[in-house]
């Protein structure tokens, strides 16, 4: 892993937020409180050092992987590619638009830098240990990062896919859980009561690491104790914020999925825009 530039981390996650919310609009649909909520994790994959990828060879055979099983939080993603340069901005405005290579869910048919087609909750992790075991059997070095939501863990496929990846120790695996507590019906606890999370996986056979999802610096170490864990594969549980970044958005469940108004819009992107400012002058 390469070493944190701390400033362009921010940088690009405020950057990514505004595109968010930006594109959301311009589409009328989409899903921003959990695509915000992801955004500093999103960020340290791809330009803090953690991911090895190439914008210029999106199927590059050395590079690793990414996995969103949170479909619904395609705008982050798409934020991040496009950032990186694997395609030009001008397509985000296209989001959710009929021809558009960029789906309301990802699609690796048709967005470059996208690994694999994601929507359906609860299966992202189980393709992500097939990569990661077909890794290892080429003996390849490439890691495999999948992000999952916390409502997302109600799925029972989760859990197979979690005994799986225990009894295969795959340790180039590590799981990235962004847990804002929120789900498009209300508070997760309410909902399922997810409990305790960490002592889950660690009965799992799990090695659980818990991080402050919004903090570039405490993931980008955590991502580093994850790559060095030898025989058994890592989760990372991002505490997190949904709707970050934007005031009237954070901790509120109705955003889970549904754009802005005019009005919302102006002020989401205002109070975003002071945050790309900061970031700019920060390099």
């Amino acid at each position: 892993m390469a070493a944190l530039n701390l400033s362009v981390v921010e940088s690009k996650a405020a950057r990514m937020r505004l595109d968010i919310v930006e594109m959301i609009a311009e589409a009328g649909s989409g899903h921003p409180g959990g695509s915000l909520s992801a955004a500093d994790i999103v960020a340290t994959l791809y330009f803090g050092g953690v991911l090895r990828h190439d914008p210029t060879n999106p199927k590059w055979a050395e590079r690793d992987y990414f996995v969103l099983s949170k479909g619904h939080a395609a705008p982050v993603l798409y934020a991040a590619l496009a950032e990186a340069g694997y395609f030009g901005r001008d397509h985000l405005k296209t989001l959710r638009k009929l021809g558009s290579i960029l789906q309301g869910h990802p699609d690796s048919k048709k967005t470059p830098g996208v690994e694999v087609s994601t929507g359906s909750l609860g299966q992202g992790l189980s393709v992500a240990n097939g990569i990661a075991l077909g890794l290892r059997l080429d003996k390849s070095a490439a890691r495999v990062y999948c992000l999952v939501g916390d409502g997302e863990l109600q799925e029972g496929q989760v859990w197979e896919a979690a005994m799986f990846a225990a009894h295969h120790c795959l340790d180039n695996l590590t799981a990235i859980v962004d847990y804002n507590g929120l789900q498009i019906d209300g508070a997760c606890k309410d909902v399922i009561d997810l409990g305790e999370v960490e002592e889950k996986f660690r009965a799992f056979g799990w090695r659980v690491i818990e991080a402050d999802g919004h903090d570039p610096v405490e993931l980008h170490a955590s991502f580093g104790q994850a790559a060095e864990t030898e025989g058994v594969p890592t989760v990372l549980v991002c505490r997190t914020v949904k709707g970050k970044g934007v005031s009237f958005m954070e901790n509120v469940a109705d955003w889970h999925g549904k754009a802005t108004n005019a009005e919302e819009t102006t002020k989401a992107l205002g109070e975003l825009a002071l945050a790309v400012a900061k970031g700019e002058s920060a390099q």
